[in-house]
């Protein structure tokens, strides 16, 4: 069986590379690889060829821009001030590939955000021109969260969740779970993914998480190092965690895992491009995610306003950010690589006062970042933007577009010079200090 895995390309409005990986497509991958000829096509591989040869930017921790073309916006955007994009590989690398290694008997086709699904749609199409006969399968965030709109698609199979065996029973192949990752696919890479556990314990308004992996678990410990090592043999310097959970019940899971990393002498930068629990970070904790190699550490705030937590998510309280910074930056941390995430354009905005909380992260001595709030079918935070977008077009999830339309272009902007005016503060301190 010949069997093509794709990374699509990205539509919108805005795309950086946070070591974006298709960890959940490589990982299915690497269960069949036994049985199966793989390929691996990815658009927003930033190392291939033709992406190095443009030279995009990238910082010390190799994160950076992705090749990209002005577009078109869809006609739902018309009145949003901002230029559209497509992000990846041109397209016509990609349908030189399926004419030159083609044919497949069957295509895999991660998808992560919902109102990506143009890109999706730009694969299938060229899918069914030049290899016609694949049989095409979705999974991912998109794939479960609109089955119905994946479904509409055209596609064989829509695969919903973490639960695989209807893909297995598909594929008619009987999965070896244990196996890594299909990292082999990428001819060369610098960054790469882990996953410690699955799920989240915790119940956020706003999250999806509870819908795509409703059960947390831990992974195997001896897997996650085999991945790890995988990984640093094949050059990689950059880890992100993918964890949605990665502090909850360290004792058992993290703890274990670094502990074991040090003792085998790994050197690796460490990243946590999702937001990590203050709650959680002790003194030990702290002191060990350094020793560790951990780098730069984003912190789910999303604000300072008691209120607005108390009726959302419950999960870091003002004072219990303050005391994880301190503890990481006496840790050896440093000030700048520490970042909370804030939420723009919530449905509950007033109560959360974003300005109040750019603020507050600024007098902690940490950057702020703001992150755009999407509204997410069947969260009880999403189902309550129904009032002011159709949720049934995926278009409407995109997270640069809700906060405009839920607190206007001017208050948007001006936030955002808010936070831009407080974070170059904060880094023009960092120079001082040096």
């Amino acid at each position: 069986m010949r069997v093509l895995l794709v990374n699509p390309p990205i539509y919108d409005f805005a795309a950086y590379d946070y070591w974006l990986k298709p960890y959940g497509l490589l990982k299915v991958a690497g269960a069949i690889r036994h049985a199966a000829e793989l390929k691996l096509f990815d658009y927003l591989d930033r190392e291939h060829p033709l992406s190095l040869a443009a030279e995009p930017r990238r910082d010390a921790w190799n994160r950076g821009t992705f090749l990209s073309e002005k577009i078109e916006k869809p006609e739902q955007f018309a009145s949003i001030p901002r230029h559209y994009h497509r992000f990846g590989l041109p397209r016509s690398l990609f349908r030189e590939y399926l004419q030159r290694e083609g044919p497949f008997d069957a295509v895999l086709i991660q998808t992560v955000m919902t109102y990506w699904y143009p890109g999706v749609r730009e694969v299938l199409k060229d899918l069914k021109q030049y290899c016609p006969s694949a049989k095409t399968i979705l999974g991912g965030v998109y794939a479960t969260l609109c089955s119905a709109h994946a479904q509409s698609l055209g596609v064989d199979l829509v695969v919903k969740g973490s639960e695989l065996q209807p893909l297995w029973q598909f594929l008619e192949v009987e999965p070896q779970i244990q196996a890594l990752p299909f990292w082999e696919g990428y001819p060369t890479q610098k960054t790469g993914v882990l996953k410690l556990s699955q799920g989240c314990p915790f119940r956020c308004s706003y999250c999806s998480v509870p819908l795509v992996d409703p059960r947390f678990y831990r992974h195997s410990q001896e897997k996650s190092l085999m991945e790890l090592d995988w990984l640093l043999q094949r050059g990689v310097t950059d880890v992100a965690f993918y964890d949605d959970a990665l502090l909850y019940q360290p004792e058992r899971i993290l703890i274990r895992f670094l502990k074991e990393v040090l003792q085998r002498g790994y050197r690796v930068n460490f990243h946590t491009p999702n937001a990590l629990n203050a709650r959680f970070i002790t003194e030990e904790l702290a002191d060990l995610l350094i020793e560790a190699g951990f780098k730069t550490f984003h912190l789910g705030f999303e604000s300072s306003a008691y209120e607005w937590h108390r009726h959302t998510d419950r999960k870091v309280y003002s004072h219990e950010l303050v005391r994880a910074v301190e503890r990481l930056v006496s840790a050896g941390a440093k000030r700048q690589n520490i970042t909370a995430y804030l939420i723009l354009g919530h449905p509950q905005s007033e109560l959360q006062d974003v300005e109040a909380s750019i603020h507050f992260a600024r007098d902690t001595g940490i950057r702020s970042m703001l992150a755009e709030f999407s509204p997410i079918p069947g969260t009880p935070d999403g189902e309550a933007c129904r009032k002011w977008v159709n949720l049934d077009e995926p278009l409407w999830h995109n997270k640069t577009v809700f906060p405009i339309i839920r607190l206007g272009w001017e208050e948007v902007q001006r936030l955002k010079g808010i936070a831009h005016l407080a974070n170059r503060n904060i880094m023009q301190e960092s120079l001082v200090s040096i």
